[in-house]
């Protein structure tokens, strides 16, 4: 290596600046001016109800009168000196369970036989799916009728049987779980989410399962069930939420049952046979839109949210954890 003497080195070329694309910013404002009808929507329509809801649970507030601060004394209401709020809890949270496993299992058997079905696929799948277009007033009352104690055609047809069919929607003991067949009855968009994913279980994991050995059970253990879980992770997380949310069923068929025409606007049939249909949307409503307690339906509102938030919550992240577990494995 030789100095070069007497000659100035030159420095180094500075490294080149990046320079901001041209009209990037002009992008950004465009994709928000796209995006501010949501937003606004959003905002409006969901953040500040429940923000205003959060609020009015602590208050007492009738409607009429400004609202009055009372810290958390809503809440210890409700978990201390409000009888029908646990009746209420009580039977939403039978439907939960009760709902969320029937509604499930249901959907995913008849998904599963339509799936193995070679002729009339089309008209079957067409018949098991328009019960959900019912509307939930009208398949009510139109199961009230069926199962009409004295002339329903279902208890006809048992008496022909030498069974006795029983009171139905106005015996405490059965009407929930004639609800709960109502709700099955009008599962068919669950059934044909299920029979999407079933349809798409790839053939050539059957066929090596199938060489293995495996029997048809075992196939639906290890092949079909873990393929579809995310999808009957939806079919969970959504019936949970769905028999939280439980009002209209429960309303319109405890009402007529009763006998009465004016279902919403006659709180003495609400719930009835002996509050066995009282659940917990029911009582919200009975005290915000009956008794005008806002502030307490209010505080009822908000515990719904968390309760809704924390099943969700706990069920994708064990779902995640088997996932990460089947994929370590």
């Amino acid at each position: 290596m030789t100095a070069t003497l007497g000659r100035a080195v030159a420095p180094p070329p500075a490294p080149p600046t990046r320079r901001r694309p041209a009209g990037r910013g002009r992008r950004r404002w465009t994709a928000l001016a796209f995006l501010a009808p949501a937003l606004i929507g959003f905002l409006v329509f969901f953040g500040y109800p429940l923000i205003a809801t959060v609020y009015y649970s602590f208050t007492r507030y009738d409607l009429v009168n400004a609202p009055e601060w009372i810290g958390f004394g809503n809440y210890v209401r409700m978990f201390t000196t409000e009888p029908l709020a646990g009746t209420a809890a009580w039977n939403t949270l039978w439907l939960v369970v009760v709902l969320t496993v029937t509604r499930v299992l249901f959907a995913l058997g008849v998904a599963s036989v339509i799936a193995r079905l070679k002729r009339g696929v089309g008209l079957i799948r067409t018949l098991c799916y328009l019960p959900a277009l019912a509307p939930p007033a009208a398949a009510t009352l139109a199961f009230v009728f069926l199962f009409n104690p004295e002339f329903g055609p279902v208890n006809r047809f048992l008496r022909l049987l030498g069974i006795d069919g029983g009171l139905w929607f106005n015996d405490p003991a059965m009407s929930k779980p004639a609800l709960t067949l109502l709700v099955l009855w009008g599962s068919g968009e669950l059934m044909i989410i299920i029979l999407a994913a079933l349809l798409d279980v790839p053939q050539e994991q059957y066929e090596a399962a199938e060489l293995d050995g495996a029997g048809p059970l075992r196939r639906f253990w290890h092949v079909t069930l873990p393929t579809i879980s995310p999808v009957l992770l939806f079919g969970v997380v959504n019936s949970i939420i769905f028999a939280l949310q439980f009002f209209t069923q429960a309303v319109v068929a405890s009402g007529v049952a009763s006998g009465s025409s004016d279902v919403a606007g006659n709180s003495k049939y609400i719930g009835a046979p002996q509050n066995s249909t009282l659940t917990y949307p029911v009582w919200l409503y009975v005290q915000g839109f009956r008794y005008f307690n806002m502030g307490y339906a209010a505080a009822m509102a908000v515990l719904l949210f968390v309760v809704s938030f924390g099943f969700t919550w706990i069920l994708v992240r064990q779902l995640r954890k088997a996932s990460a577990a089947e994929g370590g494995a």
